[in-house]
């Protein structure tokens, strides 16, 4: 990841990222509504972004989130990932449309209501929310904007699109990737309840090139697998996450080299997602081997990311590394998982802090660790770029089993509790 000293180099950036893929166009507007049931009258403002291939796609994919009470949208595109035919999605933020009692029939109601302005079928098009669980969609708003939405459809770019769905993220996020002759973007929300499984926060990726429907399908699951089900910010897996991927199949490509220019680029957003975590200080990134699963090594490694002790700790520039510990062995007691602790190593940045059962730490380390937790941390003050790319690097040696992986978190600040304190008045 690069690292930016100003918001207008990292728009800049993002602008040379943003330009979509043949077969795409994109257009984004704004309206403004007061929430039946927000006790204070202030209005708010709601953005729509609208995403079209044409001609529609016979090849798309999508992982939708494993959370027992999904979103209306999450349930209709599940149902229409199974239609013949995608056109387009329409994406809002401010209010996430779950387990609203008007809910599918909204997604209904928007996407019939797409599908009349631009032609088509309302089973090829998505509707998707993100914001606030509980309130309803002020549906007529959103269908009167559609006319201006349609109007302006091929002026917007990735980036204006990534902006527009943006909800508690302090910076948009955009990733790009060419493979042949062909391009790969990627957009994504998400700072808060964000603990994938499957899928995470909101993801469209887009592409041209000519990949079949089941390659895609296939191939987007593996590079989820190893990304954004590989991150966490605050253990809270969201009722509305999905990724999608759409390909408007205009280029040729050798398919190995797309899996790996598609893997990169949902990496690289994962990796954007937690360093713009809602009060992120600092990314911690932990590698940990040595145990025969995978599942357990994952499960090992997001127990210490996800142990509000270590996040805590972390946050405030102490190298409370007992907490490491605990996190470890009560992931293992708890799912019975092998693990002898005269075999676990455990380093914190450079220094070994832990080894063959016992602590290794004395007062000079302490003042190290401190200085090294300092010198990754994210000016708070610093809002709407990534500042630089440091991480508070663990490196767990479990053992001699051949599962390794590496999972990325954040801190727990005061940021993360004022926001989602505040969230809503």
């Amino acid at each position: 990841m690069e690292s930016f000293d100003s918001e207008a180099s990292y728009l800049a950036e993002l602008a040379h990222r943003a330009g979509l893929p043949d077969g795409f166009r994109a257009a984004t507007t704004r309206f403004h509504f007061t929430p039946a049931e927000r006790p204070a009258g202030k209005p708010y403002g709601m953005n729509l972004a609208l995403l079209t291939v044409d001609p529609p796609s016979r090849s798309f994919a999508g992982l939708f989130t494993r959370n027992r009470f999904p979103g209306a949208p999450v349930i209709v595109a599940r149902q229409r990932m199974h239609a013949p035919r995608l056109a387009g999605i329409l994406i809002n933020n401010k209010i996430s449309n779950v387990c609203s009692p008007t809910g599918l029939e909204d997604v209904h109601t928007l996407t019939s209501a797409v599908a009349e302005r631009l032609g088509g079928d309302a089973s090829e098009f998505l509707s998707v929310s993100t914001g606030i669980i509980g309130w309803s969609l002020p549906v007529s708003h959103m269908v009167d904007s559609l006319p201006n939405l349609g109007e302006r459809l091929g002026r917007a770019d990735a980036l204006e699109v990534a902006r527009a769905i943006m909800t508690t993220d302090s910076f948009p996020k955009v990733r790009s990737a060419t493979v042949g002759g062909a391009r790969i973007v990627g957009i994504a929300k998400g700072a808060g309840m964000v603990e994938p499984n499957l899928a995470t926060m909101l993801v469209f990726l887009l592409t041209d090139a000519d990949i079949d429907r089941e390659a895609l399908r296939t191939i987007l699951s593996r590079a989820v697998a190893q990304s954004f089900n590989r991150i966490s910010v605050d253990s809270d897996q969201s009722t509305s996450d999905m990724v999608v991927a759409v390909s408007s199949q205009r280029h040729p490509v050798d398919e190995a080299a797309f899996e790996s220019a598609l893997s990169g680029v949902c990496s690289a957003l994962a990796g954007d997602v937690v360093r713009n975590g809602e009060g992120t200080c600092h990314v911690i990134r932990v590698r940990l081997r040595g145990v025969e699963r995978e599942s357990d090594a994952a499960g090992l490694a997001k127990a210490v990311v996800n142990s509000p002790l270590v996040k805590t700790a972390v946050y405030g520039n102490d190298p409370n590394v007992g907490r490491i510990i605990g996190a470890l062995g009560d992931h293992a007691g708890t799912f019975d998982v092998a693990l002898d602790p005269t075999l676990v190593e455990v380093r914190m940045g450079s220094e070994v802090v832990f080894s063959q059962g016992v602590f290794r730490l004395d007062k000079e380390k302490e003042l190290r660790l401190s200085d090294y937790l300092r010198a990754a941390a994210i000016d708070p003050n610093s809002h709407g770029f990534p500042q630089h790319d440091r991480c508070v690097d663990i490196d767990i040696t479990c053992g001699t089993g051949p599962a390794e992986v590496e999972v990325l978190g954040s801190d727990l600040s005061h940021g993360y509790v004022t926001e989602n304190a505040d969230y809503r008045t």
